[in-house]
């Protein structure tokens, strides 16, 4: 069992920088691989990143390529989401989740998931 608490949400204006955390409970954090995906209000949920659980193969979105950054650190069961040059289309509720098996950008692939943080952004 993992349970993940993210934080680090908030509001920043268009163009601005956030730093999301994703806190991990249990011995086996190191072997999940991790992902953020975000939901806007009236939109279905949608991949942003993910990592294996070395920290060595990423994976972003489109839409946020080259803006944002994932990484963790598992001595300390954390997983980062670093956002950069904020848009207001960035406005979304951020989820990180875990994954016993392989990175994907499929929700359904996801075995836990926290609560989400808020991250909006103004124009």
């Amino acid at each position: 069992q993992v349970q993940l608490v993210e934080s680090g949400g908030g509001l920043v204006q268009a163009g601005g920088s956030l730093r999301l955390s994703c806190a991990a409970s249990g011995r086996t954090f190191s072997t999940y691989a991790m992902g953020w995906f975000r939901q806007a209000p009236g939109k279905e949920r949608e991949f942003v990143a993910t990592i294996n659980w070395t920290g060595g193969s990423t994976y972003y979105a489109d839409s946020v390529k080259g803006r944002f950054t994932i990484s963790r650190d598992n001595a300390k069961n954390t997983v980062y989401l670093q956002m950069n040059s904020l848009k207001p289309e960035d406005t979304a509720v951020y989820y990180c989740a875990a994954a016993r098996l392989y990175v994907s950008a499929y929700a359904n692939q996801y075995d836990y998931w926290g609560q989400g943080t808020q991250v909006t952004v103004s124009s």
